[in-house]
């Protein structure tokens, strides 16, 4: 092949490189120019080689620009590869920006890793620091059933429930490792039981209800949260059952099942003795009877030794024979009374 040739070939393919590159990065790259925040075209291309959109940095870089903010691209980039959202943290620093709020990118770029994951954006971070948010307590979460009221019994034993309204702002000092809304809605639900069990009726309550509130802001709560805790309103506060009086009638009526349980094992305790007593008036019955078989026994013997004559054996009948006569008179007069 001529050396001639060979080098119409090697221009011809430098300038369809040069073609591929203006046709894919110039439009990006004048956008930038126009826009007032430049960025190379190597930048550009070795954006590519990295795997990060060079449009999605660059309209970042421009946004910011045009609020007067100044990022670089490799800050962009960074936070990218990071996993971060972009938009989102350019959103944030013009948002905190206007709002006069100090928010350093690093901070930002730290929180929306934080959030990453959730339902949260560090965009909504920053507007709740400059307009406070409104958190139901209870919370009302989607696809379960509602939960109206926080239960809580008061001294009296009458039962008390409430609803509470928290409004919050965040603390983007404390955002990254602070506790979250949820954590803010245990220690409110947490401060209004114990609030409505330290009082002493029901009534204080309902008479007052801003004392809830007040004993539950005494608390600190936002303490390690990413929040500040700015007011606590009772929204609601209604009367509910008297748990004081179910618990004692539950009392009264396990009370007597025991006690007729008691009475029944003495119950059984004084038939099974009735059952003993009979059974040894049968056993001695049969001893009495036993006894007086060995009298005849004893009679022949008495004859045969001499100790008993034919008289006084006429005697012994003629004496039982009167016995047993009166008792039968005696028998006979009983049953006539009767």
């Amino acid at each position: 092949m001529p050396p001639q040739l060979l080098l119409y070939g090697l221009v011809v393919l430098v300038a369809l490189v040069l073609i591929f590159i203006l046709a894919k990065y110039f439009g990006i790259w004048i956008r930038a120019r126009v826009a007032n925040a430049p960025v190379g075209i190597l930048n550009l291309i070795a954006m590519s080689l990295r795997k990060v959109p060079p449009a999605l940095i660059v309209d970042s870089r421009i946004t910011a620009a045009k609020a007067g903010l100044d990022f670089t691209t490799d800050q962009l980039e960074a936070h990218y590869l990071a996993g971060g959202d972009v938009p989102a943290v350019t959103l944030a620093m013009i948002a905190a920006d206007k709002a006069s709020i100090p928010l350093a990118f690093d901070r930002a770029c730290a929180i929306d890793l934080a959030v990453k994951g959730t339902r949260k954006t560090v965009l909504e971070a920053v507007r709740t620091s400059i307009n406070p948010a409104v958190i139901d307590c209870p919370a009302q979460h989607e696809g379960s059933a509602p939960t109206r009221y926080i239960d809580a019994v008061a001294r009296d034993g009458i039962s008390v429930k409430a609803r509470a309204r928290v409004t919050v702002r965040t603390n983007l000092d404390r955002f990254v490792g602070g506790a979250t809304e949820e954590t803010i809605i245990a220690r409110v639900g947490e401060g209004i039981v114990t609030s409505i069990g330290s009082a002493p009726s029901y009534k204080a309550v309902l008479e007052n209800p801003d004392h809830i509130s007040k004993h539950v802001l005494q608390k600190g709560l936002d303490a390690n949260t990413a929040f500040e805790i700015l007011s606590i309103d009772i929204a609601d506060v209604d009367v509910g059952e008297n748990v004081g009086a179910k618990l004692q009638t539950e009392q009264a009526e396990a009370d007597k099942q025991v006690a007729q349980a008691k009475a029944e094992v003495r119950r059984a305790a004084a038939v099974a003795t009735e059952q003993e007593m009979a059974a040894r008036t049968q056993e001695m019955r049969a001893k009495v009877v036993e006894n007086e078989a060995q009298i005849p026994l004893a009679i022949s013997e008495a004859f045969r030794s001499g100790n008993l004559g034919i008289m006084d054996y006429t005697r012994y009948k003629n004496i039982v024979a009167d016995t047993d006569m009166r008792q039968s008179i005696a028998g006979d007069q009983g049953g006539s009374e009767d």
